[in-house]
């Protein structure tokens, strides 16, 4: 599954119903750490928004460009008709992605990815 997320202060919100108004799709939500998000999830709506948004991203351009290439990626087939090429590539884009998160407990090392769809690096 492809997922974009805003975070916000809860007490500054306001933003994120914004961009949710304006992209007409997501969910919102307050975390119990006085966060609020907003998550969008999909692989066809991800590349959408991608592709609209990549010119203006000035943060995050790296990690948006390797979901939208995932993503691209994604739309075309389903997991078991992905050739071992595919794969990797996708892989290579959750690796950029990783590696450009501030925090995440979650990382996975490309090998272990490699492992865990039965290829080898």
């Amino acid at each position: 599954m492809c997922t974009i997320c805003f975070y916000q202060d809860s007490r500054h919100e306001t933003g994120l119903f914004w961009i949710k108004k304006i992209l007409g799709i997501g969910y919102l939500s307050r975390r119990n750490d006085g966060m609020s998000e907003l998550r969008i999830n999909g692989v066809a709506q991800i590349k959408n928004i991608l592709k609209q948004l990549l010119p203006y991203i000035r943060f995050k351009k790296q990690q948006a460009a390797a979901l939208y290439k995932a993503a691209d990626i994604l739309e075309s087939k389903t997991i078991a008709q992905f050739t071992q090429s595919e794969l990797k590539e996708i892989i290579s884009c959750i690796v950029i992605i990783q590696n450009n998160n501030y925090v995440t407990r979650k990382k996975k090392t490309a090998t272990e990815l490699f492992k865990v769809l039965g290829l080898t690096p």
